[in-house]
């Protein structure tokens, strides 16, 4: 494990909690906890009594990490490895209590490092979300419980998880039920009565969900830029943000490509991306609506092909951008007056006429004028695979139903299990570039 811990830099890692009292012995060292708790992710220990099971087994690796020994001359290495480990009740408080900030840092330095190994790190960034289970009964299918899935019956067993929906295609996101659709299409039609949806499996479940921001090289592989964990009922995009800034914050600029899964598919992140100096490849998200097609004007065309009228424009404040009004031709337009609609539309018979709403920033005629089906679309998100390949070593580690409960702790162990994911992404390209060199 020497060549492990040695690729992290631990002096930002203090001693001890400035703001907690230190009577008595020196405590363990903070850095020492963190060791040990790395150790439990890469040893793919469940519990953490197999972890101190395991700690007990190997004195000189106690010592090495940095636990202070309580010194026994009787005992073969010359102190008492059972009292000097920590009991499995205080390494699992460490974990619920130890600073997430000072995990951040430890996986920022294995940003870096690899930022040094790998000269074009950050050109391309995907970024995804994985469901968390939580470790509580109702998401055991073989408990008979009454009203499993009432977001308002918190759960005794973690009261920090929430109820959420995981869909089983791409244009899904998970939200609480009964909770709005995010609306930043341009072209939202509330008054269109009929919805096609794409067929789907849905599965609700109590937990978190956990966000990555991930880099792919061709030759070395995928390691994580970035990371957040947050309750189940956050909107898969409402990630995006806290990602895309420590990603930008590690590598110093922005990504030249950007690619996600359609619950991505917001005007805001490809202005966003935009405005850093690149370009943002997503699927297209319709929220059940029929796909837009805009006519020579740049306007909508209602469902009986005709170019609707732009009326006036406002500020939406609800979505945080300008919008405008759009309406039928026929009814408010300077057409012929024996021209009527071919369809005979509810709207139009009612005289009020089909209603659009367009959003005029840029990000949303980025997000409808990106051809979705050239060679340069298909080339830029097929980097969207190095997140699901970052989701499959995070599953192996434990990630998807861990054996813990409260966001603290889920959120830290999060943590440890994507430094342990760059740290052999550390070791396999060092590995790489020393087998190149090598006649």
């Amino acid at each position: 494990m020497k060549p492990f811990f040695d690729l992290l830099d631990w002096s930002m890692i203090p001693e001890r909690h400035e703001q907690h009292a230190w009577p008595g012995s020196p405590p363990h060292p903070q850095r020492a906890y963190a060791k040990a708790l790395l150790i439990r992710i890469n040893e793919h220990f469940d519990y953490t009594t197999r972890l101190r099971h395991f700690l007990v087994k190997h004195p000189a690796l106690v010592i090495r990490i940095g636990f202070r020994p309580v010194l026994d001359e009787t005992q073969p290495f010359g102190f008492d490895v059972e009292r000097t480990v920590p009991c499995a009740r205080h390494l699992r408080r460490k974990l619920l209590t130890l600073d997430n900030a000072l995990l951040q840092t430890l996986l920022g330095g294995t940003v870096q490092t690899l930022k040094a190994e790998i000269a074009d790190v950050g050109e391309s960034v995907a970024t995804d979300v994985k469901h968390i289970y939580a470790w509580v009964r109702e998401n055991n299918p073989r408990e008979q419980i009454p009203n499993r899935f009432d977001p308002h019956r918190q759960q005794r067993g973690d009261p920090d998880c929430k109820l959420g929906v995981k869909e089983s295609h791409n244009q899904g996101h998970a939200v609480a039920p009964g909770a709005p659709l995010t609306v930043g299409s341009p072209s939202v039609e509330p008054a269109e009565p009929k919805r096609q949806r794409p067929k789907e499996s849905k599965e609700y479940l109590w937990g978190y969900g956990t966000g990555i921001s991930v880099a792919r090289n061709a030759l070395y592989g995928e390691f994580v830029l970035a990371e957040q964990t947050q309750p189940f009922n956050r909107h898969d995009s409402q990630y995006y943000f806290p990602l895309m800034h420590q990603t930008r914050a590690r590598l110093g600029h922005g990504p030249t490509r950007y690619s996600a899964d359609a619950a991505f598919d917001a005007w805001y992140i490809y202005q966003d991306i935009h405005d850093g100096g690149g370009k943002a490849y997503i699927p297209f998200n319709t929220h059940g609506f029929a796909y837009p097609t805009f006519g020579p004007q740049g306007q909508h065309r209602c469902a009986d092909g005709r170019e609707m009228i732009g009326l006036y424009q406002y500020y939406d404040r609800t979505h945080g951008y300008q919008a405008e009004v759009e309406k039928c031709p026929l009814l408010f337009g300077d057409v012929p007056p024996d021209e009527t609609c071919r369809i005979q539309h509810p709207q139009f018979v009612k005289g009020v006429g089909c209603v659009k709403y367009r959003n005029l920033e840029l990000g949303a005629q980025l997000r409808v004028e990106l051809d979705r089906h050239s060679e340069e679309y298909d080339t830029a998100y097929d980097d969207r695979t190095a997140a699901e390949r970052i989701n499959s070593q995070a599953k192996a580690f434990g990630i998807e139903r861990p054996k813990l409960r409260r966001l603290r702790s889920i959120r830290n162990q999060n943590t440890l299990i994507y430094i342990v994911i760059n740290l052999k992404a550390i070791q396999r390209v060092r590995a790489l570039k020393a087998k190149a060199r090598s006649p």
